[in-house]
């Protein structure tokens, strides 16, 4: 197995950006734009690289190599974007990979391009690249085709020796292990559990009784051979369940009026080990919006929107406004779930206030919220 922290160490050392390695500070796939310019990088790096994998590493900054890191990333439909932008799109997979130094909500993405048969080009138009533009790759650049292009194979002999210098070890998997348990609190119970004799788990979570049932809050599951986060949890509280073949995660979100808040089953993921060497992890979209009293919903719509205006136009918050902004993602979502459609950019428009609260609670919460607005949006 390549250890995938180490395989980053390799890229960052020994390589600048090329014909099978690019790295960005961050992905913004919420934009035309952003979506574009990352199907375009895709395309260059398997047309450049047929016969290889090919990286895109993310939390990077360009100038100096810095890694600085980004928010965890459980968006599990990016393989489908690439499908739908491309024809003889490749296979990719987007990782999280844990580093030391970065904050614990913090990793590096890792998106690996498998290698393809075939010549890329866009299916579609995206942003401002016209349908059928084909893409490659000279240097740190990924650019359009003017001419008939082929496929060559030309870095196999360097990939081979990144990936190789990445493999995965005894020591590096005890080290993992070790590491894991010694930077996660006595609180949060750091485990292990191997399965299949094969594959090295790791998992914590503060464990809590609610009606006779165990919730955790502040999961954090790696799988060690790897070094790849497999899944973390802010704020929201998972039930888990383990046997021989399998590791169960159902995410759970809190939603309610007031202090009346219920827990409505979110997703479920499965991790399955398998007898050839191989995991899957499949998810399960749960979530049932609930419903609310539309006079209700209409008042918190406008007091929330009053408040965002507020912010904007720099007026001051009143005491109540602003113990009301610690709900401003909720009750947000809560609107959005029940017709509002534009809530979720009348939520935007807040970010920068909420992000440089004291308190970062709330701004945890919003990113939280992001998230279940973009799953409940795609599915």
């Amino acid at each position: 197995m390549i250890n995938k922290r180490l395989l980053i160490k390799n890229l960052l050392s020994h390589n600048d950006e090329n014909s099978f390695y690019d790295k960005k500070q961050k992905l913004t796939l919420s934009s035309k734009e952003g979506k574009a310019k990352f199907i375009k990088h895709v395309c260059a790096l398997s047309n450049s690289n047929p016969d290889n994998n090919s990286y895109i590493l993310i939390g990077i900054r360009d100038e100096d190599n810095k890694i600085i890191g980004v928010d965890f990333f459980d968006d599990s439909k990016i393989q489908n974007l690439v499908n739908a932008y491309l024809i003889h799109p490749p296979k990719i997979q987007y990782e999280n990979i844990p580093f030391p130094g970065l904050p614990r909500y913090k990793v590096i993405g890792l998106v690996t391009i498998y290698p393809n048969d075939n010549v890329s080009h866009l299916a579609k138009s995206a942003w401002k690249y016209p349908k059928g533009t084909i893409f490659y790759r000279r240097g740190s650049n990924s650019l359009p085709v003017n001419e008939q292009f082929e496929l060559k194979n030309t870095n196999s002999n360097v990939v081979e020796a990144i990936e190789k210098n990445a493999s995965n070890n005894i020591q590096l998997t005890l080290d993992g292990v070790f590491d894991f348990i010694n930077r996660h609190k006595e609180e949060y119970n750091p485990q292990y559990k191997v399965f299949k004799e094969q594959f090295v788990l790791c998992w914590a979570g503060k464990k809590t009784t609610i009606n006779a049932k165990e919730y955790y809050s502040r999961v954090d599951i790696e799988l060690i051979n790897e070094n790849v986060r497999l899944f973390y949890s802010a704020l929201d509280e998972v039930q888990i369940k383990i046997n021989d073949h399998s590791f169960i995660i159902v995410e759970y979100i809190l939603l309610g009026l007031e202090q009346k808040e219920v827990r409505y089953p979110l997703e479920k993921t499965i991790i399955h080990f398998k007898n050839n060497g191989k995991l899957e992890i499949i998810k399960e979209f749960l979530f049932e919006p609930p419903t609310f009293d539309t006079s209700i919903i209409n008042h918190m719509y406008e007091s929330s929107n009053n408040i965002v205006s507020n912010i904007e136009n720099n007026i001051p918050l009143s005491v109540t406004e602003h113990e009301d902004v610690h709900r401003l993602p909720n009750n947000y979502l809560i609107c959005y779930l029940n017709g509002f459609l534009d809530a979720k950019e009348q939520l935007e428009k807040a970010k920068d206030y909420i992000r440089n609260l004291e308190d970062k609670t709330t701004y945890i919460k919003y990113k939280d919220v992001i998230r279940v607005l973009r799953k409940v949006k795609y599915h």
